[in-house]
């Protein structure tokens, strides 16, 4: 449960983050970023599936670039529904989803399964081989 709360609150911040930048997506305060990753969360749980495989064949054709265009339809959808978080277009959706999507990656490549942050320490041994 941990985790999952971590991973909601880093989603927040990139969401904030992203208001930050000034491309289209705005965010009245911290109330409505947390609302809206709450409800981006679980659309991504719910319909990002589904729609990945109804749309497989133009993901395939587009070499999977077409889900960037799933994402930034999502963030529209949440756009929709959440007070206070505004996407301006569908380019803005566009950026605003592959900069939500950098920004939570990185964040979230330091928290392990149970919410813990973490790191790997890797050292190069003897032969030269990282460990």
């Amino acid at each position: 449960m941990k985790g999952i709360l971590v991973r909601w609150l880093l989603l927040t911040i990139a969401i904030i983050l992203t208001s930050y930048l000034g491309i289209g997506i705005h965010v009245r305060g911290f109330f409505s970023a947390f609302f809206a990753a709450m409800v981006l969360g679980v659309l991504n749980a719910l319909f990002r599936p589904i729609l990945l495989i109804i749309t497989l064949p133009i993901n395939i054709l587009t070499l999977g670039l077409f889900t960037f265009v799933i994402n930034a339809l999502l963030l529209l959808m949440v756009s929709g529904v959440v007070p206070g978080f505004h996407v301006s277009g569908f380019f803005a959706a566009i950026f605003g989803s592959l900069v939500i999507s950098l920004v939570s990656w990185l964040l979230s490549s330091f928290v392990n399964e149970k919410g813990g942050i973490g790191y790997v320490d890797l050292k190069k041994s003897d032969r030269g081989i990282w460990e």
